[in-house]
């Protein structure tokens, strides 16, 4: 079905798994590295976002990650983490967002002699900027942050207790990141054991380009309460004409009401769904997982939430009610209290949607 471009834009969405450091403004990044004398592979904004793009559209997560060394080499100093979180949260707000948890790995910006600390403190200090010039412009909206642990790095406690000693300052919780294969989330369980020993919240990168294993490692060992993508959990459902058999590990997935943190063109791009129209949020969706929609990395995918759920309208028939529903599964699933999540939904959520003809 599809629904007007406009509508979807107006309509307020709920961000789970977006990157900092996949969102960045082209022109932001060239105006950085000029500052700091990186070599880009492009000279201006336009030829730089066609370059992220169609290197990023390569069909492997490999490649697709080789992108960030150039987002990541800008944003080493306080000024430049600042600026580029305060241009996401604008930028987000601008497409309609109403809460976003954006992630990010600090140990990725030490290059230039920061601290975990003051790195994590610039971040905040942009989300505030943005979140404030949001309002004022008359589109307001609430940006937490989840710090990444590196899954193939050793740094993954600090960056637990990093996330723990932030939470007043806006860590809604804590990651892990990078290539699956080789590094199963079990390597980081002294993290994850912090998190845990102090009520924090976890979502882990998994089952996007590995299987079932690294699903059930996330969930049954690491304690994860969201999971980032997921997609492979389809390897774990039969669907035949007469129906769907759904296995232990998905059965437990769905009864437990685990998130689904699914990216539709991001997965599309490193190759875990061969499109928009055959990504498994369409079945997982159907049989009542609690699937939600997100950028992963706006700048790679070229996407905002508006085009993520146009896609799913055209691949699905999806109508505005059914782009609702998505939404409030959002809600219900982020790392917010949970008298500010019904606030969230009853406040702003579905009158936004009312007025556009939806609930």
């Amino acid at each position: 079905m599809a629904i007007a471009t406009e509508i979807l834009r107006q309509a307020p969405k709920v961000l789970l798994h977006d990157h900092l450091d996949g969102g960045l403004r082209p022109q932001t990044i060239v105006e950085l590295a000029a500052e700091v004398g990186h070599q880009l592979p492009a000279a201006d904004a336009e030829s730089l976002r066609h370059w992220f793009a169609e290197s990023a559209d390569s069909g492997s997560l490999v490649r697709y990650l080789e992108t960030f060394d150039h987002t990541t080499a800008v944003m080493q100093t306080p000024s430049a983490l600042r600026r580029v979180a305060a241009e996401m949260v604008l930028d987000l707000a601008a497409d309609g967002v109403v809460y976003v948890e954006s992630r990010w790995a600090p140990e990725q910006h030490l290059r230039a002699g920061l601290t975990l600390d003051e790195a994590v403190d610039a971040v905040t200090e942009g989300l505030a900027d943005g979140m404030a010039e949001a309002a004022d412009d008359g589109h307001p909206i609430i940006a937490r942050q989840l710090l990444i642990a590196m899954r193939h790095a050793s740094s993954a406690t600090e960056i637990a207790e990093l996330a723990v000693r932030h939470r007043k300052d806006g860590v809604a919780g804590f990651d892990i990141a990078g290539a699956e294969a080789g590094y199963p989330p079990t390597r980081q369980l002294a993290a994850f054991d912090h998190i845990k020993r102090n009520n924090g919240y976890i979502t882990i990168h998994a089952g996007e380009a590995f299987g079932l294993p690294s699903i059930w490692e996330a969930v049954q060992l690491c304690g994860a309460n969201r999971l980032g993508h997921g997609v492979r959990l389809i390897d774990d459902i039969e669907v035949t004409a007469d129906g769907a058999t759904v296995g232990d590990l998905a059965g437990y997935i769905r009864n437990l009401r685990v998130p689904l943190e699914m990216c539709p063109s991001s997965n599309v791009q490193t190759g875990a769904a061969r499109s928009v129209a055959e990504h498994p949020i369409g079945t997982l969706a159907r049989l009542g997982f609690r699937v939600t929609v997100n950028t992963d990395n706006r700048l790679m995918s070229d996407t905002t939430m508006t085009k993520e759920f146009a896609a799913l309208a055209a691949a699905f028939d999806y109508d505005l009610d059914y782009v609702r529903w998505l939404t409030i599964n959002a809600a219900k699933s982020a790392f917010y209290p949970h008298p500010d999540r019904l606030r969230l939904i009853e406040d702003v959520i579905k009158p936004g949607y009312a007025a556009l003809g939806a609930g």
